[in-house]
């Protein structure tokens, strides 16, 4: 007994079927988590490790490569990328999306803490996190008060708020931005220091052995114990100026307050951040690599309200920037659409029925089967995202199908045979419910493959693939059972007799009329419809090579970053010379309103920073429908910063996959030492600047232009004076960069005790020469300018390694109108042309996401049809019955390219997910005429008959099914705000796709079947066949 015979002969059942899926699908609803994008972002643990003073290069060998060596065999690793550069090795390990974070992390600590005892002695530890080192930060807060320094403020941060924040849940560590910590600051006198008859180690060896808090014991009596405490006397500068260092001859104590200056200063004062030219500290909120930027942000806000109100008086800390804006602002907008649609498809429904009551039945469908779907992603465990979201606001015109087909169906039997409404649901529900059950199975069919694609493009597929499919198998359920059973009690052979009604049924007599008249013409033109169709064909393979393919298209996200590169070994003065300017330049901006902050930082990097020649600014713009599109304003930004003559500064736009803030093209030279690696990059940016203007903003992330002054030790004269390279070393380490000696405590909190020469003394080369070091031998001072010369030369501050090898990436920013596609097949020809054979090349960053995209969809596109027609092969019991439904495909591809190309876009992920889908939708209405066809044949009626009956009755609801799908994706096309692009991608591809899918199955179908057909019976004749078979031999043997 049949699922819609069940629902017609009892009602209630029916209707209680589709209430316990509303409740489950709410129920879900609850439970779901949301996000921007399904967890594509792959687990990448990073390895810091410092190395103070060390040279990028020594970094390089004796601390990359070491433990690059000793991680190289865990399990699961997909890329490796470092960067050394003074004073700090970084190393990100990129691994497979389905490892496990938490276990990947475990494994790099094991394989490390085996490399320790190879790594430099004054090495610190490394430090393994679950976070990307590229220190992408998702939230900056800003704490501020007029009446606070700003080493009050780091101070506040550090002691109660770092922590509360660094707790919250997908939080990896958080980073104060311009901050300064404090430390007590020894600035030595070097000359003081000559006089006296000391150096450098005498005052460290003091310093160490005096600031001191050892455990001094207990005296115990029969009764009581004493802790005997032996507490720190060094707590103020004063305390420090009375250390004694020696005793001169004449009995005079020699004190620090004799040969330094001792003042409670920063730990680095070379930094700034800064809020509409407000100077404040920023706190950094970096992201765990796999976890979920709107959950980050809902605790980080709900943490900020907490502290309000213990915050001290006139301090303020409030939300400067937030990564996650976008991603609400851009659910918003799709849950919007998704309600526009639902209005606009139940328009449609009533437009086509002229009924109020009739348009009720399948209206009542799309609520239902959508919360039913939220229910099967609860199942799958996925979540809700702008892709989960999207296939829900494409399945609506999908849901309403199943609906529409069973309806028209009831309809036109109490129409044409004059049934009463129960009978004619209970039939006409009968009559379709193959087509309906063979519909559903091939957008099923479609979807279910794209579960299989493995990578970044796998995870996203799936979820929306899977959505779509789960709310189309509940919209077939409900079609088969609610439908019947709501027309059986709602229609009433009467109603159809309204204005409206009648005059949409002439309509689409009409419309039937003048179709049947041109199918007839062109069943005679078959020769012509096929020259078309080939046709057709050509262009589509034309269209596709011409469109650009780019990963993702370019979206406004409602901030964007400028990134200031001043000359190697520029100061921080010289940078904050630029910075102030660009703040200038942008203000006309910040007072027409079209941008609402403007977050100023320098340097970059954080921590135990050797370089200050970059720093960046957040500019967060208005709103989305109160200003110009973000392209045009970071046109306008790149113009007032074009001309600044001694940095680069130049906009650029965050990334909604895997949120990097980098060029597009990144394309990787390795395989050679760094000097041949160098050639290499010289050779093929000199190729590409002469021959190719597609390529701009050139540049590498290696620059041998670091101005350095080598130490040359004459190790004869050092030996014979009795003075040792350690010596040398460590005196050159405290004057010239300062070194962390011992510990002070203040308020319950422990701070730096930082000796350094005083910087005035030391502004040029010449100012090495009176330093004085002690012979081991002899314990007289020797002028360091008798034992060592200097020369300067230039050398790279950041080497670079990517998989292994020594690398240096090529950056480029693309032209107006040229793809990433066409930029990476242009350099990989270009690098084979000029490039000798052993250079190896490769790509990264945005590259490397789209070339490891590009290939799976062809794959995708040929699965998916491959899959269709094997389903129809097997349901219509032919292979030539799915060829002919098939057909359409093609031609509904071509649509949609030619809609991408008028429309100005490219082929990215959202235009591949469109077209898959359109395979679905094309094959959908062919299998509506087929099917039909062949049961009035085996009804009786001949062939051609047969075909023209088919194809005009079904012409009713292949109309309407297919207005209703492009119904669906107008408000996709239409929308504005957060994330309309990639919105707007998706819905040319469906609106112009369908459109010519249904043009085209109403004419080549037809053509098709009438060519291929003809000798071809229905599911049922083999059936049929051995029934007459059996009836024939048994009359055989009763006579």
């Amino acid at each position: 007994m049949r699922l819609s015979d069940i629902s017609v002969q009892r009602p209630v059942l029916a209707t209680v079927l589709a209430l316990l899926i509303v409740a489950f699908g709410l129920l879900a609803m609850q439970r779901l988590p949301l996000q921007e994008y399904p967890s594509i972002d792959p687990p990448v643990v990073s390895i810091d490790t410092r190395y103070p003073g060390a040279s990028a290069n020594v970094v390089e060998t004796r601390i990359t490569q070491v433990l690059e060596d000793r991680i190289a065999g865990v399990e699961g690793i997909q890329l490796i990328t470092s960067s050394s550069e003074d004073g700090r090795s970084r190393i990100d390990i990129e691994f497979r999306l389905d490892m496990d974070i938490d276990a990947a992390a475990n494994d790099v600590r094991d394989r490390i803490s085996g490399a320790l005892r190879n790594l430099p002695d004054e090495a610190e530890p490394p430090e393994v996190q679950k976070a990307d080192s590229s220190e992408e930060v998702v939230l900056w807060l800003s704490l501020s008060g007029d009446d606070y320094t700003i080493p009050e403020l780091t101070d506040y941060a550090d002691r109660y708020l770092v922590d509360g924040f660094s707790v919250q849940p997908g939080v990896a560590r958080v980073r104060v931005g311009g901050g300064r910590e404090y430390a007590m600051r020894v600035w030595l006198d070097r000359n003081a220091l000559a006089a006296r008859n000391l150096t450098v180690g005498d005052v460290e060896s003091a310093l160490r052995a005096e600031n001191v808090e050892l455990p001094a014991g207990s005296i115990e009596s029969r009764d009581r114990q004493f802790v005997v405490r032996l507490p720190r006397t060094f707590n103020q500068p004063d305390d420090f100026e009375r250390l004694a260092l020696t005793q001169s001859p004449d009995g005079y104590l020699v004190r620090l307050g004799d040969v330094a200056r001792v003042e409670i200063g920063s730990v680095e004062d070379r930094s700034i951040f800064r809020a509409n030219g407000v100077p404040m500290v920023g706190l950094g909120i970096m992201k765990q690599s796999t976890a979920n930027v709107l959950e980050v942000s809902e605790g980080v806000q709900a943490e900020l309200a907490r502290v309000q109100e213990s915050l001290p008086e006139g301090m303020s800390l409030s939300l400067n920037y937030d990564a996650s804006v976008f991603v609400s602002g851009a659910i918003q907008q799709v849950v919007l659409t998704l309600f526009i649609a639902m209005g606009l498809v139940v328009v449609v429904i009533f437009l086509f029925l002229g009924n109020v009551r009739t348009t009720l039945i399948p209206a009542v469908t799309v609520p239902v089967a959508m919360v039913g779907a939220f229910m099967a992603l609860a199942l799958m465990g996925f979540s809700i995202n702008l892709l989960t979201l999207l296939a829900l606001v494409l399945a609506i015109g999908l849901i309403v199908d199943d609906a529409i087909v069973v309806l028209e169906n009831i309809h036109r039997r109490m129409h044409d045979y004059g049934e009463t409404p129960l009978v004619a649901a209970f039939r006409g529900t009968r009559q379709i419910a193959f087509a309906v059950i063979a519909t559903t199975l091939v957008l099923i069919a479609v979807f279910v493959p794209l579960a299989f694609l493995q990578g970044n493009v796998g995870r996203l597929f799936t979820e929306f693939a899977l959505t779509m499919a789960a709310a189309v198998a509940i919209s077939s359920v409900l079609a088969l059972s609610l439908t019947p059973m709501m027309a059986s009690k709602i229609l009433k052979p009467s109603m159809h007799e309204g204005r409206i009604a009648l005059a949409v049924q002439w309509l689409l007599e009409f419309t039937q009329r003048i179709y049947r008249t041109l199918l007839v013409w062109v069943l005679k033109a078959r020769a012509a419809v096929l020259a078309v169709f080939v046709a057709l064909i050509a262009a589509t393979v034309w269209l596709a090579d011409l469109l650009p393919s780019e990963y993702t298209p370019q979206e406004d996200r409602g901030s964007f970053i400028i990134l200031v590169n001043g000359p190697e070994g520029a100061t921080f003065d010289y940078i904050m010379d630029y910075m102030d300017e660009i703040e200038i330049r942008l203000d006309p901006m910040l007072e027409s309103g079209e941008l609402e902050r403007v977050v100023v930082r320098a340097p970059r990097g954080f921590g135990n920073i050797e370089n200050f020649n970059n720093g960046f600014a957040i500019i967060s713009m208005a709103a989305w429908g109160e200003r110009r599109d973000a392209w045009s304003i970071m046109d306008e930004v790149r113009r007032e910063l074009a001309d600044l003559p001694g940095v680069q500064a130049f906009p650029v736009m965050r990334q909604g996959f895997g949120q990097r803030i980098s060029k597009p093209v990144e394309f990787v030279l390795g395989g050679g030492t760094y000097e041949e690696l160098a050639e290499w990059r010289d050779t093929l940016m000199n190729h590409i600047r002469e021959n190719n203007p597609g390529l701009i903003g050139l540049d590498s992330d290696y620059r041998e232009t670091q101005p350095q002054l080598r130490v040359d030790i004459d190790y004869s004269r050092a030996a014979d004076l009795g003075v040792t390279v350690t010596e040398i070393g460590r005196t050159l380490e405290v004057l010239l960069g300062g070194r962390n000696v011992t510990r002070y405590l203040d308020g319950g909190q422990e701070y730096d005790v930082i000796v350094e020469g005083d910087r005035a003394g030391q502004a040029s080369p010449r100012a090495l020469d009176n330093i004085q070091v002690r012979s081991a031998r002899s314990g007289e001072l020797i002028p360091l300018a008798s034992l060592v010369s200097f020369s300067d030369f230039a050398g790279a501050s950041t080497l670079n390694r990517f998989n292994r090898l020594r690398a240096i990436t090529i950056e480029a920013n693309l032209a107006d109108g040229y793809s990433l596609g066409e930029a990476l097949d242009y350099l990989e020809a270009a690098a084979t042309e000029v490039l000798p054979g052993q250079a190896q090349t490769d790509v990264s960053g945005a590259s490397r996401d789209f070339r490891q995209a590009s290939g799976a969809t062809t794959f995708l596109l040929i699965l998916g049809a491959l899959v269709v027609f094997l389903v129809l092969a097997a349901q219509f019991e032919s292979f030539i019955h799915p060829f002919v439904i098939m057909l359409t495909v093609p031609l509904a591809m071509s649509g949609a390219m030619l809609g991408l190309f008028v429309t100005g876009q490219s082929l990215n992920i959202y235009s591949q997910v469109g077209l898959v889908m359109l395979i679905g939708l094309a094959a959908k209405n062919g299998i509506l005429i087929v099917e039909f066809a062949n049961q009035l044949r085996d009804e009786g009626l001949a062939f051609r008959d047969a075909l023209l009956d088919a194809s005009v009755t079904r012409l009713r609801p292949i109309l309407m099914t297919a207005v209703t799908t492009m119904a669906g994706s107008i408000p996709l096309i239409v929308s504005s705000g957060a994330g309309a692009e990639s919105r707007m991608v998706i819905g040319t591809v469906i609106l112009s796709g369908v459109a010519a899918a249904t043009l085209f199955t109403l004419f080549v179908v037809p053509v098709a079947y009438d060519l291929l057909a003809r000798h071809t019976g229905s599911p049922g004749d083999v059936k049929r066949r051995l029934e007459a078979e059996m009836t024939a031999g048994t009359a055989s043997r009763d006579t």
